[in-house]
């Protein structure tokens, strides 16, 4: 955030007091503006909420405490208000990402040199636990005077108040590896002695065509914007479950390009789905089944690719694979031809399909999916249509079909020239 300087005029001593409080007040008011409007965009992508949202201004006495343990074992010393973490104290340091201090010493920025007298860091590696305060940054009162805490000591203090010494997975991106997890290992582990965490999982970056995503490229986008097709590459709003399905389509682990095609591909894909995901099979004259188990051999492909480092591409393929075969079953029922499901199976597998798409957050939206619709519309639309063939205006025609098909209606052209529809 850009910084500011404000001035207050007090008829007393309380002037400095009163500028800190309106620059904390400030600062809160603009947290808390941009995390309502995370909230807003993660819940349209259909992300569940979490059980807690710590914040760092929250625990800044646990970060003191923090920070005074490592100094009371001798990993951490004080220089004229900074607190800095000794890496070469911590005999592990680097067994994260594979590097060796020699390695980190010959990349570090704020080389120790010798023939500086104002140097503070005794090696390059050594990171700040807490720093001094300055005079155009928020502050807050603490042991070696006021100051703010370092990057890294924040989640090791909020990771051990919240939920203990050792949690089962930690997440980031892949450029957090080094060196914002490694320290957070250097301050959590040697304190405690046990494993930070159990698990971890590193995401790949964000590139557009191929470029790293950046203001500078002129190719960045937010979620809010790509939704509204407010995105120059796709200028088009998007269904929020089609950027769900497009980032499932990919490793966790591996790059995620967005270009046009890829989105473009991401939206059909869905619409095949929700085409499955809402059948509705009442319209084929059979009653719902009561299922006590979905499809074993559905369920289980689907866990082993899920229990394989998260591979939601190969989760993917067993739910498309569940919408092929029951849009083939229904339009095998609606034209009256053989079958090759029982009414039990073909419930069954309509059943697994909702429910392991909902493990992966892929839901219709029933409020979409079943709004009232003007049956007397929808036929004269579709006689529309079959007037715009008869003459050959084939293009037309093509646009009464899409028409009908965003609304959640589709159509089924049988011999004879006659056309049914159903809605999705």
């Amino acid at each position: 955030m850009r910084s500011v300087t404000i001035l207050v005029r007090s008829p007393s001593n309380s002037g400095a007091v009163t500028l800190v409080n309106f620059w904390k007040g400030l600062t809160e008011e603009i947290v808390d503006r941009y995390i309502a409007a995370y909230f807003r965009d993660i819940r349209r992508l259909n992300i569940l909420d979490a059980d807690e949202y710590p914040r760092v201004t929250e625990h800044i006495l646990e970060i003191h405490q923090l920070i005074q343990a490592l100094e009371a074992k001798g990993y951490a010393y004080a220089i004229e208000g900074d607190i800095y973490y000794d890496v070469r104290r911590f005999a592990e340091y680097g067994k994260l990402s594979g590097r060796s201090l020699n390695q980190m010493q010959s990349g570090a920025s704020g080389r120790v040199d010798p023939n500086d007298p104002e140097r503070k860091k005794r090696y390059p590696a050594d990171f700040a636990l807490w720093k001094a305060a300055k005079s155009d940054e928020p502050a807050w009162d603490s042991p070696w005077g006021k100051g703010r805490p370092g990057w890294h000591i924040e989640c090791s203090a909020m990771i051990r108040a919240r939920l203990g010494d050792t949690i089962d997975i930690h997440g980031g991106g892949g450029d957090l590896v080094f060196p914002h997890h490694e320290n957070e290992i250097a301050q959590s582990e040697a304190l405690t002695d046990q494993p930070l965490a159990r698990y971890w999982l590193h995401n790949g970056m964000v590139t557009v065509n191929g470029e790293k995503m950046s203001k500078s490229l002129g190719n960045f986008t937010t979620i809010r914007d790509l939704l509204d097709g407010k995105w120059l590459e796709y200028p088009h709003p998007i269904d929020p479950v089609a950027i769900r399905l497009f980032v499932l389509q990919a490793h966790y682990r591996k790059p995620l390009d967005f270009t046009p095609n890829a989105i473009e591909a991401a939206e059909k894909g869905w619409q095949t789905l929700k085409e499955a995901l809402t059948l509705d099979l009442q319209m084929l004259n059979l009653s719902p089944q009561i299922l006590s188990e979905l499809d074993s051999a559905s369920v289980e492909q689907f866990q082993t690719a899920l229990d394989d480092d998260f591979n939601t591409a190969a989760a993917l393929a067993v739910l498309f694979e569940l919408a092929k075969l029951l849009k083939r079953e229904f339009y095998l029922r609606y034209y009256c031809e053989p079958h090759e499901l029982s009414d039990i199976q073909l419930f069954q597998r309509s059943q697994t399909l909702i429910q392991l798409a909902q493990v992966v957050g892929l839901e219709v939206q029933q409020s979409l999916a079943r709004f009232e619709i003007d049956v007397d519309w929808v036929e004269s639309r579709i006689q529309q249509r079959q007037q715009a063939r008869q003459a050959r205006q084939y293009a037309e025609s093509d646009r009464i079909r899409d028409e009908l098909q965003s609304m959640g209606i589709t159509i089924i052209d049988q011999p004879g020239g006659l056309t049914r529809w159903y809605r999705t």
